[in-house]
């Protein structure tokens, strides 16, 4: 195994586990504590991850590119709620759409009307969501499940023979040199199937993921039409990412209570579903 995809292995594992043990990657990609030990250090340099004795820990545990299978992340769930209410607005009656996997789309997909409509989406939970919907035509391209994501090469095949005429992105980091990336390189070809057929591309990202970078680039900042964020991103952060070449819409500050109250207890409690 060559050391992207041992990088790529880690975060995977770290994502799903919060924290990972030299002895136990060492075992699991039969590389020695040695490796296993410079890999580690290479993704602390990288802002990805924390060193600990005999081990490493996330550093960021809410700048996650792919939901774990026990439930979709909810943190920001104000951020989301607006931008997801901002991109609502960008669809119309009889639209084709796709949604890619993610929180935020998840908000969206949570927010369509029953009404007609066609959607691709390869992520389980909004098709879950989608299927109580009978008037809304769901479109499945298939393929491996990797947590809750369906992707493979049949997938971007399928993808790549359709019509869609806005598509719905999501991303883990947004940074101004390295575009929109993500840690899982299963994904990378399945978005950019997304972006090179749709009429029209969104990227839908919260403030708190301008400047991360993950392991694997999908896009560049010019490759979508709009980057919508909530009405939190600074000026000054807007400015130097407009000036790379992002076309950003801020959502409206208008924060539907429902979210921003399930947000308020779920940080009183402290509950974080991964």
């Amino acid at each position: 195994m060559n050391m992207l995809k041992r990088h790529q292995a880690i975060m995977e594992l770290l994502i799903e586990r919060r924290e990972v043990t030299v002895a136990e990657l060492s075992e699991r990609l039969n590389v020695s504590g040695k490796t296993i030990r410079g890999d580690l250090a290479k993704l602390e340099e990288r802002g990805l991850l924390v060193r600990v004795h005999g081990g490493a820990v996330l550093a960021r545990s809410d700048q996650l590119g792919i939901l774990p299978g026990s439930g979709p992340i909810r943190r920001h769930l104000t951020e989301k709620a607006e931008i997801a209410a901002a991109a609502l607005e960008l669809i119309e009656p009889g639209d084709t759409i796709a949604l890619d996997g993610g929180s935020t789309t998840l908000e969206l997909a949570k927010r369509l009307p029953d009404e007609p409509l066609t959607v691709v989406t390869n992520d389980v939970f909004i098709i879950g969501e989608l299927a109580r919907k009978p008037e809304i035509r769901l479109v499945v391209p298939g393929g491996s499940r990797v947590r809750n994501m369906l992707t493979g090469p049949e997938a971007v095949r399928f993808v790549r023979g359709l019509n869609i005429r806005k598509a719905f992105l999501s991303s883990t980091g947004v940074h101004e040199t390295c575009g929109f990336s993500i840690y899982t390189g299963e994904l990378v070809e399945f978005k950019r199937a997304l972006i090179e057929t749709a009429m029209h591309r969104y990227m839908l990202a919260d403030r708190h993921k301008f400047g991360v970078v993950a392991l694997r680039t999908f896009a560049a900042l010019a490759d979508v039409d709009r980057l919508i964020t909530d009405s939190g991103l600074d000026a000054e952060t807007e400015a130097r990412f407009t000036a790379a070449g992002a076309r950003i819409t801020k959502a409206s500050c208008a924060l539907p209570s429902a979210a921003a109250a399930e947000e308020t207890e779920q940080d009183r409690k402290g509950e974080f579903r991964w």
